[in-house]
């Protein structure tokens, strides 16, 4: 039998107290009862320490648990896996707290990069790899991409005029339930760097709204002649309506020569919009405020 990861989160809450205080009594609630059948199976005597209602614990016994904890190769109390990843739980022991467990994408997000030749691999248009946001010296980049959708990231290129003004993009995908954690966390170091983030995903309210979630400076669209003659009101969802109010009061924001204006005003008023997948037509970076 393992040591629960309630049983350690109670022991370990346990040690601190032992700091202060020789003795620690708990009643026998379920985190202690597992500690007692643990206890049983492993053959340490609880002796004095226990009765029907509670449990006593002092430096002794916590000496025997961790005893049995070494010699099964297991993190020793006092040591949480909450918050670590697979591997670094493994190098405190054979335990695995999956629960609590750090996700191996946490810090991870996907980038474009141009073409990488690799040995036995074709080259294709963008090299698309998989990456710790602490490995990104964002200081090489001019200016981040951010795309809302994963098939428009496998084809993006930053080669087209609108963008031709930034040297070395950084261009990535926006996550999802994989990488929307590693995504998150360089939004947020971007936005530190006061260097232009420009959003790419869909001509929607909530595409916009995402883009202002995320600290977003520039929207890249269609031109606004083009999307006023393709944006439709069949791509209008009734669950983004909740998101109109925002982007109602960005836009009475906006001053009245502002280029966002018209675009905003064609997704709000008119009722239209337009997937990604579907851009055509010369594309333009707006400012978002």
């Amino acid at each position: 039998m393992n040591l629960p990861s309630r049983a350690r989160n109670g022991l370990n809450g346990v040690a601190r107290e032992l700091l202060r205080q020789p003795t620690v009594e708990k009643p026998r609630g379920q985190w202690v009862n597992d500690v007692v059948a643990w206890c049983h199976q492993h053959d340490i005597d609880l002796a004095t320490r226990i009765n029907s209602k509670a449990l006593r614990f002092d430096t002794a016994l916590f000496a025997q648990i961790n005893d049995v904890l070494d010699s099964a190769r297991i993190a020793p109390l006092g040591r949480s896996l909450s918050g670590l990843t697979s591997s670094a739980q493994a190098k405190e022991g054979v335990e695995e707290d999956k629960a609590n467990r750090k996700s191996p994408r946490a810090r991870r997000v996907l980038v474009s990069f141009p073409p990488q030749p690799i040995a036995g691999l074709a080259i294709e248009p963008r090299a698309i790899r998989d990456v710790d946001v602490q490995t990104l010296k964002l200081s090489a980049f001019s200016a981040m991409i951010q795309v809302e959708n994963l098939d428009s990231f496998y084809g993006f290129t930053p080669d087209i005029p609108a963008l031709s003004g930034y040297i070395n993009p950084l261009v990535v995908y926006r996550g999802d339930s994989h990488y929307g954690g590693g995504f998150s966390l360089l939004a947020e170091a971007w936005h530190k760097t006061h260097r232009p983030h420009i959003y790419a995903g869909d001509f929607d309210v909530k595409g916009v709204t995402l883009a202002l979630d995320s600290n977003a400076t520039h929207l890249l669209l269609p031109d606004i002649e083009w999307l006023t003659q393709n944006a439709t009101p069949l791509h209008v969802p009734a669950e983004q309506f909740s998101y109109q109010r925002r982007l109602r009061k960005h836009l009475a924001a906006l001053s009245p020569a502002h280029p966002l204006r018209d675009y905003l005003t064609l997704v709000l008023e008119k009722q239209r919009g337009l997937k990604q997948q579907w851009f055509d037509g010369e594309m333009v970076c707006l400012g978002l405020s």
